[in-house]
């Protein structure tokens, strides 16, 4: 395992993650108002404002964890395609595992489920693939 490059990759896949959620969740109209129709199940901006320093945190240690998993599962290929596959399939646990399972528990609609669904999705290919491109193995020993 190549620690420098996890730490790297972890950074990458951070600034990342919070890039294409502040895309998908703050910029475009798609879904920026559409937790605004729940006031009593998400919370509202100034009370994400308090607790998202933790979150932060939280967001970075899970992307350390990814980047280890990834550096345990790396087979050698292109870095984009590694993180690519990667990233498509921790989406799809994270649609199944998550956003479907906050459907079932919360009082949220069908149509907010699926626009999750794709935004999740779409974040955590881009997170395997920045985690794909930045990380390298350690290179073996000069013989």
């Amino acid at each position: 395992m190549n620690y420098g490059r996890i730490a790297l990759a972890a950074l990458g896949a951070f600034v990342a993650y919070f890039v294409v959620g502040g895309l998908a969740f703050g910029v475009l109209p798609l879904l920026r108002n559409a937790f605004l129709k729940y006031p009593a199940v998400y919370r509202s901006q100034e009370g994400i404002k308090r607790v998202m320093p933790g979150g932060m945190a939280a967001m970075f240690v899970a992307m350390v964890v990814l980047a280890v998993i990834y550096s345990m599962l790396y087979r050698g290929g292109s870095g984009l395609s590694e993180g690519a596959r990667f990233g498509a399939l921790i989406g799809v646990f994270a649609i199944c595992s998550f956003v479907i399972h906050n459907y079932v528990n919360l009082n949220i609609g069908l149509k907010l489920t699926i626009q999750q669904s794709v935004a999740y999705f779409i974040e955590w290919l881009v997170v395997g693939i920045v985690i794909g491109l930045v990380y390298k193995p350690l290179l073996p020993a000069a013989q």
